[in-house]
């Protein structure tokens, strides 16, 4: 089972997709945010042919950890999401997209290309941080129950 990255947008949607053992994100693609339905359609059928088990959202906080009028956004959208009958996972997402436009400059692309990319990449960046936090986590747990 895999798991999707999503960074919301009201223009634009970036997704991201775990490899199958949750350990690595990829870019997957970017949608035009054109309507609720038109969305929510593309990932019903995204989830099902993918077999996502989870999703996770990021969650756009201001640098002060405060909400704001995105982020309640972004929290209605995380919500209606649930209708795909998969756990869904709001995630800080600071300067996510500040660094996906600095991983794709210093990568030498063109301003043009990376208008282009800098959602799903933002996706990426959102999904590869849970995946990391997950495994930190597994490990201390692990690390715990082998210590005498």
């Amino acid at each position: 089972m895999r798991i999707l990255g999503i960074d919301y947008g009201d223009r634009r949607i970036g997704l991201a997709l775990s490899d199958a053992l949750q350990l690595v994100a990829g870019g997957l693609e970017t949608l035009t945010n054109s309507s609720r339905e038109h969305v929510l359609d593309h990932l019903r059928r995204l989830v099902a042919e993918r077999e996502v088990s989870e999703i996770v959202v990021g969650l756009p906080k201001n640098m002060n950890g405060s909400l704001g009028p995105q982020a309640e956004k972004t929290m209605q959208f995380a919500e209606e999401l649930k209708i795909l009958g998969r756990p869904v996972h709001l995630v800080d997402e600071r300067l996510t997209t500040e660094r996906a436009q600095r991983v794709m400059t210093d990568a030498g692309l063109s301003r043009q290309k990376r208008h282009k990319k800098v959602d799903r990449m933002a996706a990426q960046l959102i999904l590869q941080a849970y995946l990391d936090a997950r495994a930190k986590r597994r490990e201390r747990r692990e690390e715990g129950l082998s210590s005498p």
